[in-house]
């Protein structure tokens, strides 16, 4: 899992047709502490995250087809959880 925050949106004119219910994310993955870690990604939204919102993002596509339940979408990446909070000790 990666812990990100949504820094954008995608809006596509044409779109295959296992992404139709679905909004696309732009994820900035985080460290531990909340700050920025390499390049963003793009992720299918399944719990209605919003710009700014912390999440976690499950990039691994089995997992993510699992999610979204179509075992053939060509899905990798999926928004799986809004963070309330990161606690670290």
């Amino acid at each position: 899992m990666i812990l990100g925050k949504i820094v954008g949106t995608v809006v596509s004119t044409q779109e295959i047709e296992a992404y139709r219910p679905y909004k696309i994310l732009v994820v900035q993955p985080l460290k531990p502490d909340l700050t920025p870690k390499g390049a963003t990604l793009l992720a299918i939204d399944t719990v209605q995250a919003g710009p700014g919102d912390t999440v976690l993002v499950i990039d691994e596509g089995n997992s993510a087809r699992t999610i979204i339940g179509d075992a053939m979408a060509p899905i990798r990446s999926v928004v799986a959880a809004i963070v309330d909070a990161v606690n670290i000790e």
